[in-house]
């Protein structure tokens, strides 16, 4: 796109305007106002990206912040089986605090939703979903690999998959963690014993079936999609507790 084919705000009141599913990459905003300014994209933390406030790239910070607010949540990089052992166990133990803290909660929180967006419930649901793509299709090489409580996103739709074998909608609350519980337990039972040998080992790419990835990578994306949706659930939590302003 050349610059004369970008679109241009110039002047422009965008006050509490919200861009949702956008495509906003290599935006350029000069003189602006952002007061109380809210982004949130889970791949801000992809290789060689930045995010550039009056010429800083803030990421390392924003980062660094995550880390901090969920402790635990650094070891998702890690590479051998110890290393992915403990931060499976760090992500189980935070897990278990925050189902805790939606139990102790006025009935239905676990479905109500904030801002539009997945209420608790259906956050666990599309997890279901991830793991079902990234450990029982990619890693286990299942030819059927999803449950028909998952959510799935809309990348899945539009990349043509079949959305019928979604045929659950509206499970219980127990029905869902009872299935969430599952899952979680075959990918904490995995890395139990994981060598190094099994995590280089190949796999097609579950969005790519003509391309390759590894196993170690396929944890990766699971450990990145648990942080990523938990934090979502925390921050929604934290706004359903926290009185209006008057």
């Amino acid at each position: 796109m050349s610059d004369d084919d970008r679109p241009r705000f110039v002047g422009t009141n965008l006050n509490g305007a919200q861009f949702i599913g956008a495509h906003l990459s290599g935006v350029v905003m000069r003189d602006v106002v952002l007061h109380k300014a809210d982004i949130d994209s889970p791949w801000l933390f992809e290789d060689g990206n930045t995010l550039l406030v009056n010429g800083v790239d803030v990421l390392p910070f924003v980062d660094a912040e995550l880390d901090r607010r969920f402790p635990g949540r650094e070891r998702r990089r890690a590479t051998d089986p110890d290393g992915l052992r403990a931060a499976w166990a760090s992500l189980s133990r935070t897990w278990e605090s925050t189902l805790t803290r939606v139990d102790a909660m006025p009935p239905g929180t676990a479905d109500a939703t904030v801002n539009g967006g997945w209420s608790f419930a259906q956050t666990l649901r599309h997890l279901v979903m991830a793991t079902d793509t990234w450990f029982r299709g990619a890693v286990q090489r299942n030819p059927y690999p999803y449950h028909p409580i998952g959510i799935p996103n809309g990348e899945f739709e539009a990349d043509g998959y079949d959305m019928s074998v979604f045929s659950h909608p509206n499970p219980t609350y127990a029905e869902v963690l009872a299935v969430r519980a599952e899952r979680f337990a075959m990918v904490g039972d995995f890395l139990s014993a994981v060598t190094a040998l099994e995590l280089a080992s190949p796999r097609r790419h579950p969005w790519a079936p003509e391309d390759m990835t590894s196993v170690l990578s396929c944890v990766h994306t699971i450990l990145n999609e648990e942080w990523d949706h938990l934090r979502y659930a925390v921050r929604d939590l934290d706004a359903l507790t926290t009185p209006p302003l008057r």
